[in-house]
């Protein structure tokens, strides 16, 4: 992707940030991606004074990409308020390997970079789909 592409893919993610609800930490977040139909999905923070259940734009990022017909994630990047690029969480990091894998490029603090890299050795559904298939071959055995 050109750097023209990602400049686009953080304007929107800048824009978005624009609309996070964040009286409580006052640091609103806006996040955008690229799914692999060539959609841009969106989300911001929306924080609750009860902090626990706040939600993290890449949780609505990933929400709009359910609600909009699905696929995987293929370019990342989340800004700050100052419209600077800000790494994930790593609850968030999780979150877009789940639903972007291993492949999907994140722009980071310290340029563009693969999940892979982004969250080394990272657990997924491949590795819920090896236990279940040992479990249920041990209870084969039986």
């Amino acid at each position: 992707m050109e750097q023209s592409e990602w400049d686009q893919l953080k304007q929107a993610a800048v824009e978005v940030m624009g609309r996070a609800y964040a009286p409580y930490s006052r640091y609103p977040v806006g996040a955008a991606a690229l799914t692999d139909d060539g959609r841009t999905v969106v989300g911001c923070n929306v924080e609750n004074a009860a902090y626990g259940v706040t939600l993290c734009a890449e949780c609505g990022l990933v929400s709009q990409l359910h609600a909009t017909g699905g696929g995987r994630l293929t370019h990342f990047v989340c800004v700050n308020a100052d419209g600077d690029v800000i790494m994930p969480c790593g609850r968030c990091r999780q979150l877009l390997f789940e639903h972007g894998g291993r492949d999907l490029l994140v722009w980071t603090v310290s340029g563009v970079k693969p999940m892979s890299e982004v969250l080394p050795d990272a657990f997924g559904p491949d590795d819920l789909a090896l236990v279940t298939t040992t479990v249920t071959e041990q209870e084969g055995a039986r």
